[in-house]
């Protein structure tokens, strides 16, 4: 299905967010004062996937490789531009107040950058009007027809691939050594800006291979602790991350204390 779209420059998807940006978009956001959190999620990798997996390939390419008691995981490190209500950047006049300097993910919006995933308008903020234009933003081959949101998809799928290395000497800087298991939840770090501006910046001139860390996989579920233990994992409760820098964020419910 061909898919029309047109901003109507309504600023709804510039309030309240949790921005993905990459590593040169996060230290030019904490620069001008703005909040960056790590999101982190493991993925248990005890051997490669075969190569018509290509969900799992996509996964590996933006993660590194890490490990949980015994077990290989590979570890996923989202980084995100935070605020509550307006954007700092949003104008009066619901314009960019950086717009030629923007993180890529403004310029996608509301195309998906996941190949797996599909568009889906509803789950979208934009009003319905701008759903209803001539400009057409994917075509029915599943091509994104617009030049800048195509690139900009280009761009961050390179970004990730190319900044999971830094994230690894990233969250070795930081002592972060603790995720979510992936579909289940995240663990959110939340480090000074000060502080993660300083590690960004040592983290991208390392230039060299990080060690590989042991992880410890959070869960607020008890079935998920006890399957974490059985797989020989290092499975940690949500409940222990109280009163340090990060928390747990869950994406399904939790019975675990």
């Amino acid at each position: 299905m061909t898919i029309h779209f047109s901003c109507t420059m309504c600023g709804r998807c510039c309030h309240g967010l949790r921005l993905p940006i990459g590593v040169d978009e996060a230290m030019a956001w904490l620069r001008d004062g703005g909040n960056v959190q790590l999101f982190c999620e493991a993925i248990p990798w005890p051997e490669e996937p075969p190569a018509d997996n290509h969900l799992a390939w996509y996964k590996r390419r933006r993660s590194f490789a890490a490990t949980s008691g015994q077990l290989p995981v590979r570890v996923i490190v989202s980084l995100m531009a935070v605020f509550e209500g307006a954007c700092p950047n949003l104008q009066p006049d619901m314009r960019c107040g950086i717009y030629e300097r923007r993180p890529r993910a403004c310029r996608v919006y509301p195309a998906e950058v996941n190949p797996f995933f599909a568009l889906d308008r509803d789950t979208k903020l934009c009003p319905p009007e701008a759903w209803q234009t001539q400009d057409v933003l994917q075509g029915e081959d599943g091509e994104w027809k617009d030049a800048e949101v195509a690139q900009s998809i280009a761009g961050m799928r390179e970004a990730d691939a190319r900044d999971a290395a830094v994230k690894a000497e990233l969250c070795a800087v930081l002592g972060i050594s603790s995720s979510g298991l992936s579909n289940e939840g995240v663990v959110v770090h939340a480090p000074d800006r000060a502080r993660l501006l300083s590690a960004l910046e040592e983290a991208t001139t390392a230039g060299g291979d990080v060690a590989m860390t042991a992880w410890h996989v959070v869960s607020h579920r008890r079935a998920t602790l006890e399957l974490l233990q059985s797989a020989g994992t290092s499975p940690l409760p949500a409940s222990a991350l109280q009163g340090t820098e990060a928390s747990f964020m869950g994406f399904v419910a939790g019975d675990a204390d």
